[in-house]
């Protein structure tokens, strides 16, 4: 099968082109004819080697988090799905690679696509369903009534966090340029703020959350936004010890991660503000509970533009650029 992938860590190298096998399944496995996938930051940032010392790959690495597509065979074990079965899923770390023709997947990461969805949108959906999911549901518990500061509302994660955090019932604020203000009031957003002339921090107060995307700088300043007894959840880092003893990282990762964040920590305890970093895990179930709420018209996808197979370089550009709008897909079959 053809797949793109990468030989090195290099930020600025653009995946290879290659001939692979294909996956052989395992037992609780499905093999996937992949009809789309999505680009997202991770997929940079593990390019660059920016996270090899969280998820230690081996190279070379077919890159892709997200994908949409069809089973073509199941593993002697799976019980919850069949040949013929559209799904999608964001693939657990360390079983990635949804920048090719095929792939084999755990079925506990897999869920049936959404009806109402192509194979385009649903491809657009898992990795950052998944993570606003983690942040807003299971990590910050949010509610009917409160206020959450989502930033940069118009990238990936935003817009669909803005769209749960309003489902939710919370009272939605967000950073984003002018020229996106109609977009953002459309997907839900209260609040918006103007990062080219505006500061969040001289604005907001007595939050409940706050879904940090940024660079450490942004996060010092969220601080001042939170109220006593609310949470910051990270997805950019600094990762904490608490993260580090979770993924059972060696003792010298364990260490460089406690001296990175013990800035952060120490400006979270005297905040009185809950602290802590988000590396999102695949979960098929709660793919699922996503799901509902797709076929129900409560989220919708958020696709800014779509690349043929062939230009998935292209693709992992225009997301490295920040001018994507939602979603950039990558349309393989």
């Amino acid at each position: 099968m053809k797949a793109f992938s990468i030989s090195r860590y290099k930020k600025d190298s653009d995946l290879q082109l290659v001939d692979v096998p294909e996956p052989v399944l395992k037992e609780n496995e499905v093999l996937v004819e992949i009809h789309a996938a999505s680009v997202n930051l991770l997929d940079s940032k593990l390019k660059s080697g920016e996270f090899k010392l969280i998820v230690p790959y081996k190279l070379p690495l077919i890159l892709g988090h997200d994908v949409a597509g069809v089973i073509i065979k199941v593993g002697s074990k799976v019980k919850s799905f069949n040949v013929g079965d559209e799904i999608y899923a964001r693939p657990a770390d360390f079983h990635i690679g949804t920048f090719s023709e095929f792939i084999s997947i755990d079925e506990k990461d897999v869920a049936l696509k959404p009806k109402n969805l192509t194979m385009e949108e649903a491809a657009s959906i898992p990795l950052v369903g998944l993570t606003a999911w983690q942040a807003l549901v299971e990590g910050a518990n949010i509610e009917k009534g409160q206020k959450v500061f989502i930033q940069a509302g118009s990238g990936g994660v935003g817009s669909f966090a803005i769209q749960l955090a309003k489902h939710l019932g919370a009272t939605v604020a967000t950073t984003a340029s002018e020229k996106s203000y109609e977009f953002l009031k459309d997907l839900g957003a209260d609040v918006l703020i103007d990062y080219k002339k505006q500061n969040f921090e001289d604005l907001l107060s007595g939050y409940d959350m706050v879904l940090n995307s940024q660079d450490p700088k942004t996060l010092e300043k969220s601080f001042h936004v939170v109220k006593p007894g609310g949470k910051i959840i990270s997805i950019s880092g600094p990762p904490t010890p608490v993260f580090a003893k979770e993924f059972n990282l060696p003792w010298y990762v364990k260490f460089a991660i406690k001296l990175m964040s013990s800035k952060i920590r120490k400006i979270a305890e005297k905040k009185n503000v809950n602290y802590s970093f988000l590396f999102m895990k695949a979960d098929g179930k709660q793919l699922a509970e996503i799901t509902k709420l797709i076929e129900a018209s409560k989220i919708k996808p958020v696709i800014d533009k779509v690349f043929p197979f062939e230009n998935t370089n292209e693709a992992v550009k225009y997301v490295e650029s920040g001018r994507a709008k939602g979603k950039v897909v990558i349309k393989i079959k």
